[in-house]
């Protein structure tokens, strides 16, 4: 990937595919997209697209639930040191500030639109996760939370006659004039290829969690709005920072489903092959260290032991509880015969949460103007160097309702006269060879499992960058026609932007660890690397 990506990832013509018109343009229909599309003025016309259906996002997934300061015993003081305790100095403390202190609105909003959270004796029942000092957590059908939340959502906005949602549409690209974005390129179910082109665009896209094999994201999370944004000069932040979950279910034929942080807040203790309870070996907080620190501790303790993964051990809690506050984890053990109240759960650590993203102040505005963001796809100063639990679904509700007000605003102030510009994207000559997209794939996300992964060395990334920039000649030079070759260029040229970023970062801090730099620097790293279309900036 010596020279630049190509701009646009399709051949395009103004005059041969269709065009529509909209206020607001959001793309991702995840809990940050649904915010922001009933945060704008319903004066406004609203246009969401998401590549799958409306339910299928990271939100949907997202099991442990939602921090917020709930209780008469916590205070925003508390829940901001904690945020600041697990992110480090990398966090804003303004932003991490706001985001705490809009919390209980936030989360009190989404009572009032239908969803349904777990109580007991009709008051919350709030749950404790790694990193908090209390409990704060808002959770619903025990361990779905995120589903709840969706399906209140979705139901919210079908009722708004201003907002239409578009299922099954790829967004490829946004579009660029004059220095400012306006409208996207998307791949239409019933049109094909189309111009979608809005006063305002708001990127709710989520994660990138697709890159690597070991995952608890969904397959529609690969990159794609990281990856958009880096081909129309948008500048990015933080990109190293991947946040590995520690416990992750291990059953060579099942997918790698997240066994969330709750358990370990409802009393589950982890132990090694031999029944060793480690956790207290490597920090006083045990099990509920943040987790930067019980990833580190697994992978260490795996090493020791020569074993694939440790356990979860949930054997000396009450069954019928267990069963009534995780019924969705232990269907799922089920399924490959472990009963988790009698049984171990094989885990270990998967790729679970991006840091890094598009670069946004306080109301979700980008470095490019007329585009916003909101969510996973964006880098606030919320997280820092490393998540705290139960902080994500917040951050999507605070965000995606500042970037659709602010959104709002600015679309008031633009001129309502909609026209199309002269934007193409001539087609290049391709290859006569195919390529065996699913072979580069299972390759790209072994190499980032590998060698990017987490714990990290100048040497393997060395290898993975030579790796990665042998694939990007060409592939990224090629115009597919269908979305799993879009999704393996964006897979790529994210990929790419970690593996440098990482490089770049001669430490160790939060998630992202060196052995060949296991020290905190902050004399030389206390500080954001950016990076844009043509270079990485310090």
């Amino acid at each position: 990937m010596n020279a630049p990506p190509p701009r646009y990832l399709v051949p395009f013509h103004p005059k041969q595919i269709p065009h529509f018109f909209t206020d607001i343009l959001i793309v991702g229909t995840g809990l940050a997209g649904l915010r922001a599309a009933v945060a704008v003025d319903p004066k406004l016309s609203v246009l969401v697209l998401t590549k799958d259906r409306i339910d299928e996002s990271a939100s949907s997934y997202a099991q442990g639930g939602i921090a917020g300061v709930l209780d008469a015993d916590d205070t925003f003081d508390a829940h901001v040191a904690d945020t600041l305790t697990a992110g480090g100095t990398l966090c804003d403390r303004e932003v991490v500030s706001m985001v705490v202190r809009e919390a209980p609105e936030r989360i009190n909003e989404l009572i009032r639109w239908g969803t349904n959270f777990d109580l007991r004796s009709g008051v919350l029942e709030l749950g404790r996760e790694g990193g908090h000092s209390c409990s704060r957590i808002a959770h619903a059908m025990g361990d779905a939370t995120g589903r709840e939340i969706m399906r209140a959502m979705i139901c919210w906005i079908s009722r708004l006659r201003n907002v239409q949602v578009r299922q099954h549409t790829f967004t490829l690209d946004l579009l660029t004039h004059d220095g400012q974005c306006c409208g996207a390129l998307v791949n239409d179910r019933q049109y094909g290829l189309a111009l979608v082109w809005a006063k305002q665009t708001i990127l709710c896209s989520g994660g990138t969690g697709q890159i690597y094999r070991e995952s608890t994201n969904p397959q529609v999370a690969t990159g794609d709005g990281h990856a958009m944004a880096f081909r129309a000069g948008v500048e990015l932040r933080d990109m190293e920072f991947v946040q590995f979950h520690p416990t992750v279910l291990y059953i060579a034929g099942s997918s790698r489903s997240l066994m969330t942080e709750a358990l370990r807040g409802e009393g589950a203790c982890l132990v090694d092959r031999a029944g060793y309870r480690f956790m207290s070996d490597y920090d006083p907080r045990g099990e509920l260290a943040p987790r930067d620190v019980v990833a580190q501790a697994i992978v260490t303790q795996m090493e020791k032991t020569a074993h694939p993964c440790v356990y979860l051990d949930m054997t000396h809690l009450d069954p019928q509880f267990v069963k009534n506050r995780f019924p969705g984890i232990v269907a799922k053990c089920l399924e490959f015969g472990i009963d988790i109240t009698t049984d171990l759960i094989p885990v270990r650590p998967g790729a679970h949460y991006m840091m890094g993203g598009i670069t946004v102040d306080s109301w979700g505005r980008s470095s490019l103007p007329g585009l916003w963001a909101a969510g996973e796809v964006t880098s606030t100063g919320l997280h820092g160097a490393n998540r705290l639990a139960s902080n994500s679904l917040l951050e999507a509700l605070v965000f995606g309702t500042r970037a659709g007000r602010a959104a709002t605003e600015a679309a008031y102030q633009t001129d309502d006269a909609f026209r199309a510009l002269p934007l193409e994207n001539s087609p290049v000559d391709q290859p006569r060879k195919s390529l065996d997209l699913a072979d580069i794939r299972n390759s790209l996300t072994s190499l980032m499992w590998r060698d990017v992964g987490v714990r990290r060395c100048a040497d393997r990334m060395g290898h993975a960058v030579e790796m990665i920039d042998r694939w990007c000649r060409y592939v990224l030079v090629r115009q597919f026609a269908e979305p799993y070759g879009w999704e393996l260029q964006n897979l790529l040229t994210v990929a790419r932007l970690i593996v440098r970023s990482a490089l770049e970062r001669q430490e160790s801090r939060g998630v992202h660890f060196r052995t060949d730099f296991p020290e905190l620097d902050n004399q030389r790293w206390n500080r954001h690397l950016t990076v844009r279309a043509g270079g990485t900036e310090r």
